[in-house]
């Protein structure tokens, strides 16, 4: 049986991009968390988060884990999946993990940059809250099977190392 390739990580850390990159290096279905949320409420992530709110999300997020059959695709999640054990337990039954490892600075500088909306920093302190939802989640993405740090790499170095590790997984 085929195990997901799955990718782990904040916001603003690269994981839809190294994801649809590593889908295509390797042939496999690309899979966005963010993506089929969307397609379930037929709204964007930041108009389900102020609708439904947080925890509702996160609800759906765990159901949409739950509903996902291991295969020959790759997952990019969204940053919170990794906030649930259960959700942990859902990807560890789904294929292998890798965390890609940003930090703060590097994080904002790419959220800046970004069009992509993000729910969770539509406050004026998004800096400073980035840091500390940062620190909050570290442990929780480092139960990923691999961590690639990806501060000085571009998307494909990222993607060729992830690459990597996930044909490492299955050897």
């Amino acid at each position: 049986m085929e195990r997901a390739w799955i990718l782990v990580g904040m916001m603003g850390c690269g994981k839809s991009a190294v994801g649809r990159g590593v889908a295509q290096a390797s042939g496999r279905t690309f899979i966005d968390t963010d993506q089929l949320m969307r397609q379930r409420f037929g709204r964007p992530v930041a108009e389900i988060f102020r609708i439904y709110g947080e925890p509702a999300y996160r609800d759906h997020e765990t159901d949409l884990l739950r509903n996902l059959e291991p295969g020959d695709f790759v997952l990019a999640t969204g940053g919170g999946v990794v906030l649930r054990d259960d959700n942990w337990d859902q990807l560890r039954r789904l294929g292998v993990s890798v965390y890609l490892k940003a930090s703060a600075e590097v994080l904002a500088k790419n959220l800046e940059r970004s069009r992509s909306r993000r729910p969770l920093l539509d406050r004026p302190d998004w800096r400073e809250h980035l840091g500390n939802l940062l620190s909050q989640r570290r442990a929780a993405y480092e139960k990923a099977d691999y961590t690639i740090p990806v501060d000085s790499l571009s998307i494909d170095e990222a993607g060729n190392q992830a690459l990597a590790r996930f044909r490492e997984a299955e050897a």
